[in-house]
């Protein structure tokens, strides 16, 4: 049977009109006939990331035959090739906003610029996110090698994803920030928003179901457990009913804190340093440095972590 047999088959000439008119249709609805939105790319960016974790640990994440000899040039041509791979997608961003907002602007300029102050604070994101693998390995008695931590845990994903997404959040890019945030989310099911503020040696134990928001700041030395929410208690609205975007609404954790698996601490409240949050607890008030809070009132146990199991 031929192609147009096949077309024929399943009336793909009319399937293809009626979606034109329902996608024409959208686009009128929205005034956007005449320029059609053209967004940064989920496949795209997913690949640059992957390229940049290979960048960033090319023996472990890069190719595997790589010599001593072959490594910086292998990180300098996979650095080249992505950075000009994601200025790319920074421009479709750009001219999607100046779109929106009605402006001209010379995207291609800005884009490079950011491209290059991104690119510029990757050593500091790979020195963060060493100090990850590290609290992964000595936080997790399961763990048996750094290595083990970098190629296996699904928290060490999606911190790397984050540390990556947050830099280019407060670079302007919320957009390419938040897909690759939710490239991430979907590949182990931990959703960080790209703008939550995290200190080093963050571990996220298990890690899937847990919740982080885009107001959220999280200090050093923070372990997260399976199912851990840090939500937003309300969401505040204008006076014509629409949500009020960008308020401080998701807690803040302090240095040393310990969140023990489903967890569900909301609001703009504060745990204070060194507190343990035990597993299951519901928790919209404040709680002082080194407090231990569990599921019964006035209830103090010794909790046993989650790794290993």
């Amino acid at each position: 049977m031929t192609s147009s047999e096949h077309g024929q088959r399943w009336e793909i000439d009319a399937l293809v009109a009626k979606l034109r008119e329902l996608r024409l249709q959208s686009l009128e609805s929205r005034q956007r006939r005449e320029h059609p939105p053209k967004l940064p790319s989920r496949k795209v960016l997913s690949q640059i990331v992957d390229n940049l974790g290979a960048a960033l640990f090319p023996n472990r994440l890069g190719m595997p035959d790589l010599t001593d000899e072959g490594i910086d040039y292998f990180v300098g041509h996979t650095l080249d090739s992505l950075l000009r791979q994601l200025q790319r997608q920074i421009g479709l961003e750009l001219q999607f906003v100046a779109e929106q907002q009605g402006l001209s602007l010379d995207t291609y300029s800005q884009a490079t610029e950011i491209t290059r102050q991104f690119a510029a604070q990757l050593p500091a994101v790979r020195q963060l996110i060493d100090t990850d693998i590290q609290a992964a390995y000595e936080g997790d008695p399961a763990a048996r090698c750094a290595d083990e931590v970098l190629v296996c845990y699904p928290g060490i994903t999606a911190v790397i994803h984050h540390r990556l997404a947050h830099v280019l959040y407060e670079l302007g890019l919320p957009l390419v920030a938040r897909v690759i945030s939710e490239v991430a989310h979907s590949a182990t099911g931990i959703d960080i928003h790209p703008g939550a503020q995290i200190g080093e040696s963050f571990f996220i134990d298990h890690g899937t179901g847990v919740v982080i928001g885009e107001t959220a700041v999280i200090g050093r030395r923070v372990r997260l457990y399976q199912a851990v929410t840090l939500g937003a208690k309300r969401f505040d609205k204008d006076d014509n009913g629409i949500l009020v975007k960008g308020n401080a609404r998701h807690p803040i954790v302090e240095d040393d804190v310990v969140i023990y698996a489903g967890a569900t601490i909301l609001g703009r409240i504060t745990i204070g340093r060194g507190s343990t949050i035990g597993g299951n607890v519901w928790l919209t008030h404040s709680v002082p440095p080194d407090s231990l809070v569990s599921q019964g009132q006035n209830r103090t146990e010794v909790f046993a972590g989650g790794g290993g199991i």
